[in-house]
């Protein structure tokens, strides 16, 4: 966002990156003799562990840390934790700290949602934290509103998904607008301090609390800016860190420059990433037929016509509530998980192909918390990345930007142009953000997977983050959707296991295949593809251009 003034302690140099060759392994040092610099002059959280809630196999607490780290005995905020331990405790390593992305992903809901993701051995070595970073959920949040009713009728008086034409461009302006006052009014300080480096800062002191040496993390999407964040400001904490679907940290951050002409996501090229996943859905639907994707049209050629004619139709005569504008956001997000969401968005598109409004999705279910549904509003994840990423201020930029999107990159292009327009009218500016330079070299690398067509994170942001890092391994999954840790790949957690328990990284140029293929005849032998073995020169799985 373009903001008059260039806060204190925003960095604008950039300086080449340190590469790391060869297959490490790695000698992890004696947790009395870690450290590597002084300890800050901060009191170490107190963490009371308690069930969640009874029966739980989840243990939560509140940890205490300051607002604003350059005034530690000033006002505190609360951060809601959450644990689950290693089930294996006789062969416990120590603390794996999670973060599920977003930004505002409530990690007190994601990470139980999501815990039998993780590799086995993972699960067995390490017990895993994650928690509700500032501004968000269950923690100390940004919320705009006096009330529920209120923000439900906010959200009412805008477009859903992205709004379409003039008039839903003017309402889609106000509603912003109005809510850019009345954050400002609720708690203006709060806004100034929930930019990722204090998010860093607060992980360091959780590490701290747990009485860990050094950071074991794993970030997914925003997680792995976040990881990036905290490498540069505590390199020498980092014992061993996955980067999961990456953003590119110079595109978030627009090289440190607050003059932005492009908003984040098309800076970091989201849209042509989402384009050509969209473009393999509707290939791959088209090649298995109606028996397993029922919207094929018999053919990758027919299927890409009639989605094309379909989304026109929506343009002009919506079915029911459903618009074009929420029918694309529905589309991409649908793309994320392949199984089982890719066959349940094929069905919704062939629902609305019909004239009928498609069922909602179910939600998996609450979590054993005592908060399983703590709110969410869509100020949460504005005031986090409009802290650490500029985006234009003015409305036709938006719409300018929309069209030549759309001309590159079709209907996926145009959601995530507008998905930072929040930021256009944003009241506040972060504090103390780190925007570079990303490159200090980290006591122990770290590995960096990267999804080959993924709709939100392109692979390019992987290869950028390896790249920037002062030392990183690149870890190419070659399939769809958005994380790996989603889209899982035998593979993959095999190298992740290696890596996190003995520091073993995987050989440079390493790729690895996706489980299974969307759309897939079951196989008649009941085998399942597990894709552990390394893989090379799987074109058909790489970014192409699209139509």
């Amino acid at each position: 966002m373009r903001i008059p003034g260039l806060p204190a302690g925003r960095r604008r140099s950039a300086a080449a990156v340190a590469v790391v060759a060869g297959c490490l392994a790695l000698a992890w040092p004696d947790p009395i003799a870690a450290g590597g610099g002084p300890t800050p002059a901060l009191p170490v959280p107190k963490l009371d562990w308690k069930p969640c809630v009874q029966g739980s196999p989840y243990d939560c607490a509140t940890a205490k840390v300051p607002l604003d780290y350059d005034e530690p005995g000033g006002r505190t905020i609360d951060l809601a934790v959450i644990k689950r331990k290693a089930t294996d405790p006789g062969r416990r390593i120590g603390t794996l700290f999670f973060n599920p992305g977003g930004p505002g992903g409530p990690g007190t809901i994601q990470m139980p949602q999501n815990y039998d993701r993780f590799p086995q051995q993972v699960r067995e070595r390490f017990d895993i934290v994650s928690w509700d970073t500032r501004g968000v959920g269950s923690s100390t949040a940004v919320d705009c509103f006096g009330n529920a009713r209120e923000a439900a009728a906010w959200n009412e008086s805008k477009p859903a998904g992205i709004p379409v034409g003039a008039d839903e461009r003017a309402a889609w302006k106000t509603a912003y607008e109005d809510l850019a006052r009345r954050c400002e009014k609720r708690d203006p300080e709060l806004l100034r301090h929930v930019a990722t480096a204090d998010t860093a800062r607060d992980l360091d002191q959780l590490r701290r609390a747990v009485g860990e040496p050094r950071l074991t993390y794993r970030g997914l999407s925003y997680g792995t800016f976040l990881g990036a964040t905290y490498a540069n400001l505590f390199p020498d904490k980092v014992r061993a860190m996955v980067l999961d679907s990456n953003w590119d940290p110079t595109a978030w951050t627009n090289n440190a420059s607050d003059d932005a002409r492009l908003p984040t996501f098309l800076r970091l090229g989201s849209d042509r990433s989402a384009a050509a996943t969209l473009d393999s859905f509707l290939a791959l639907c088209g090649s298995a037929g109606t028996e397993r994707c029922a919207f094929s049209a018999g053919s990758p050629a027919a299927t890409r016509d009639k989605f094309d004619r379909l989304m026109a139709r929506l343009r002009e005569h919506p079915v029911d509530t459903w618009t074009y504008g929420r029918t694309v956001d529905d589309l991409v997000n649908g793309l994320y998980v392949v199984r089982p969401r890719w066959t349940d968005l094929a069905g919704s598109l062939q629902e609305l192909w019909r004239g009928r409004a498609p069922q909602p999705a179910t939600p998996p279910p609450p979590p054993p918390v005592p908060h399983p549904s703590p709110y969410l509003g869509e100020e949460q994840p504005t005031a986090i990345s409009c802290g650490d990423s500029p985006n234009p201020r003015d409305l036709d930029v938006y719409h300018r930007a929309e069209e030549a999107a759309a001309a590159r990159a079709g209907d996926a292009g145009r959601l995530w142009t507008w998905a930072t327009y929040g930021c256009a009218a944003w009241p506040a500016v972060a504090a103390d953000p780190y925007l570079g330079p990303w490159n200090k070299p980290t006591a122990h690398p770290v590995l960096v997977i990267g999804t080959t067509l993924d709709p939100a994170t392109p692979y390019t942001g992987a290869q950028a983050m390896a790249r920037e890092l002062g030392s990183a391994r690149l870890l190419t999954n070659v399939g769809y959707g958005h994380t790996e840790l989603l889209n899982p790949s035998g593979c993959v957690a095999a190298h992740e296991n290696r890596y996190l328990i003995d520091g073993t990284l995987p050989p440079p140029g390493t790729e690895c295949r996706q489980d299974g293929t969307p759309f897939a005849a079951p196989d008649p032998r009941g085998a399942v593809d597990a894709g552990v073995g390394t893989t090379a020169h799987l074109d058909s799985l790489r970014p192409a251009p699209f139509r």
